[in-house]
């Protein structure tokens, strides 16, 4: 098992900036990689970024490139994700969540959320 506990939401204008954290703890050797993800009220979960446990690969959705940026803290089993220029379509709950290892890994651990607001 994998326990994922977010922080570091909040209020922001647009054009702000805000970093969440994700601190995980328990089996993290058995991750394959580790990703946030974001519900905004009225829409579906969408995936937002994801780093791979064991080599600094990230990803990013296109509605966040350029603005965001995922990393990694392995000494203190902690990912960020760095938000910058902020949006009001920004606003969502965020979710970090990490995956199982294998040849198939997908995501099954998941945090609590932390919410994200960005007023225009």
């Amino acid at each position: 098992q994998v326990q994922l506990v977010e922080s570091g939401g909040g209020l922001v204008q647009a054009g702000g900036s805000l970093r969440l954290s994700c601190a995980a703890s328990g089996r993290t050797f058995s991750t394959y990689a580790m990703g946030w993800f974001r519900r905004a009220p009225g829409k579906d979960r969408e995936f937002v970024a994801e780093i791979r446990a064991s080599e600094d690969v990230t990803a990013y959705a296109d509605s966040v490139k350029d603005r965001f940026t995922i990393s990694r803290d392995i000494a203190r089993n902690t990912v960020y994700l760095q938000m910058n220029n902020l949006k009001p379509e920004d606003t969502a709950v965020y979710y970090c969540a990490a995956t199982t290892s294998g040849p198939n890994p997908k995501y099954v651990y998941w945090g609590q959320g932390t919410q994200v607001t960005v007023s225009s």
